[in-house]
């Protein structure tokens, strides 16, 4: 079996890959003439665990390839995927005209029977687009090739993409046509031997299946913070509320973990997305106006914390452990970091900061307006404070007796939660976190 997929970002490389390692005969576009010739080399251009030992191990099978050109790629293509970018616009609406040219493009250059899916994450109505495109094409041609449209949204998760592909809970798949649906089933067999199913359904379902799923974790996630900053008001302690609520299988236990805010390409991007879509056809999606402003909202919590605590931080040095929005990945796009130091240095603090693996691309968004350590104690020297906004496995344990060696100050602002109260006032530290009373030193 033969397919392609258009874009080597985060999906269309995992998605590719994915296949390749079950036997499939995958091609990856790109118009990217470096990012093609990196990827020849094995060079990977995101941080994903596993994905660059699975890449190699394709290729070198020759069930993986890479190219610029798109037309040769169409060649006794049974499906080619769509997996471009989607950025928000200025009014929060997906931005389609990397899809629709991909669309025209098979459309001019496409010889036999495929299934034309759409991979990328795009609002309900986009297949119909994809499919008057490729329509409109053919028709300059004076073609009458058939073909189909389908939606497979992806529910990958960054840090974890390879297993979620590889081990999927379901898998969503919009279909217009038998036809379509015997090949796009042959393709996802192989990931639902644990038994987890592939749900078929009409196309304009499938696109909201992905914009509803992502909004709702995003609720959950608003949902608690709002709980976390009120608990902090009252004298409740959200790790408890959190415990008591995640219990009950109704709620349950993922997604409520209060923070520093959401970030990341998905679910800021969607949250907007759906709540534009429904705009557009004169509803108001109440609550997820309200999930936007929350979060947004929380991104400032750490920064009034601080604020507070110092009174006037203008000279003050704040170390930073965790740049991306979330540990496994060096993602850095809507990171609440970005937010609470940007806020810092306005007000005249200085910034150092360590990330296991986010620097290099923090770097795109904060130049070099802060000090990049070496590890997670370089940082501290000097520091009036640490600031922990992503919770990587290797900052749980630290040193404290180092700790106290190199800070000015014995102060942690901790935004994800990952220290007792009870152990920061043991060792003497004066102590924020998110939805917990204080603990003063």
């Amino acid at each position: 079996m033969k397919i392609s997929i258009v874009g080597t970002g985060y999906v269309g490389l995992v998605t590719g890959t994915c296949f390749a390692d079950t036997g499939v005969n995958v091609t990856c576009v790109d118009i990217d003439e470096t990012k093609i010739s990196n990827l020849e080399k094995g060079i990977i251009p995101i941080y994903e665990p596993g994905l660059d030992r699975m890449v190699l191990a394709n290729v070198e099978k020759e069930r993986l390839h890479f190219t610029t050109n798109l037309k040769n790629s169409l060649d006794q293509c049974e499906a080619i995927f769509i997996a471009v970018g989607t950025p928000p616009g200025e009014d929060g609406s997906a931005d389609l005209s990397h899809v629709l040219e991909v669309a025209r493009q098979i459309g001019r250059h496409m010889t036999q029977y495929m299934v034309v899916v759409t991979k990328s994450t795009v609002p309900i109505g986009t297949a119909k687009k994809v499919k008057a495109a490729i329509q409109d094409e053919l028709e300059k041609r004076g073609s009458n090739l058939d073909f189909d449209v389908a939606s497979n949204p992806e529910f990958l998760k960054e840090g974890n993409a390879v297993e979620d592909f590889l081990k999927p809970d379901r898998i969503v798949i919009g279909i217009e046509s038998e036809k379509a649906e015997k090949i796009m089933n042959r393709l996802y067999k192989p990931f639902v031997l644990n038994g987890h199913p592939i749900i078929f359904m009409d196309i304009p379902s499938a696109e909201m299946t992905k914009y509803a799923a992502n909004a709702m974790l995003a609720t959950k996630i608003s949902f608690m913070n709002d709980v976390a900053n009120l608990c902090e008001i009252v004298g409740a302690d959200v790790t408890n509320v959190r415990r008591g609520i995640g219990s009950d299988s109704r709620i349950g236990n993922k997604f409520i973990y209060p923070g520093a805010g959401y970030g990341g390409s998905c679910f800021p991007k969607d949250v907007k997305a759906i709540i534009k879509t429904a705009q557009q056809n004169n509803y108001t999606l109440r609550i997820l106006q309200s999930v936007e402003e929350v979060n947004e909202d929380q991104k400032n919590v750490i920064t009034k914390k601080i604020k507070s605590h110092f009174k006037d931080i203008k000279g003050k040095t704040f170390a930073f452990w965790g740049l991306s929005f979330k540990p496994q990945t060096d993602d850095m796009r809507e990171a609440p970091s970005v937010v609470i130091i940007n806020a810092l240095l306005e007000a005249g603090a200085k910034v150092k900061a360590y990330d296991p693996v986010a620097m290099e691309e923090a770097r795109h968004y904060l130049g070099e307006t802060i000090e990049y350590g070496k590890d997670q104690y370089d940082v501290l020297i000097d520091a009036d404070a640490l600031v922990l906004i992503t919770e990587w496995p290797e900052f749980r344990i630290p040193n404290f007796k180092v700790m106290e060696k190199l800070m000015n100050n014995k102060v942690l602002f901790d935004g994800r939660n990952i220290y007792e109260p009870s152990e920061m006032k043991e060792n003497g530290y004066t102590y924020y976190s998110i939805g917990r009373q204080p603990q003063k030193a």
